[in-house]
């Protein structure tokens, strides 16, 4: 029987950061959005959403605002952060293997080669991750080879 949860995994906690940056984008650059605003926008839990944009905030993707009117914006414009940067900041490195990066796994003779398939799929994953910004995701715009990758009918296949 397949299993269909295989594949690459996007943790909650990533989807859960670029829906609350699509959210402060949409706000507009200078206006501060709440925690509490965020969280029932997307509905994702406070304790969760305030460890996330603590990270983003850690990672200088966002700065709080305080005040009546405070609450979050990007530190940065929001077309200069990337879906890779968000992913990075709340959960580290696009691929692990063991807790480590590529580069740093060993492997026998035997296998070897498999260390080269692990780079290449982080450089496959950045080709797409990098490119895409929340400033994109927000106007609901992507770039044009991402675009194209997402249009090929094989891309929407579970297999």
């Amino acid at each position: 029987m397949p299993r269909y949860d295989d594949g690459m995994r996007v943790t909650t906690k990533s989807d859960y950061a670029l829906r609350a940056l699509i959210e402060i984008a949409g706000a507009g650059e200078s206006d501060p959005i709440s925690a509490d605003e965020l969280g029932r926008r997307q509905d994702i839990p406070k304790g969760f959403l305030q460890a996330i944009l603590a990270d983003l905030r850690r990672t200088g993707i966002l700065v709080s605002v305080r005040g009546k009117s405070g609450g979050w914006r990007f530190a940065r414009p929001a077309a200069e952060v990337s879906a890779a940067d968000v992913i990075r900041a709340v959960d580290g490195p696009l691929v692990s293997i063991y807790g480590q990066r590529p580069e740093a796994v060993e492997y026998d003779d035997a296998a070897e080669a498999l260390q080269q398939v692990w780079v290449a799929a982080r450089y496959a994953l950045r080709g797409v991750l990098e490119k895409v910004t929340i400033a994109d995701l927000a106007a609901k715009r992507l770039p044009k080879e991402i675009a194209e990758k997402a249009a090929i009918e094989d891309a929407w296949q579970p297999h």
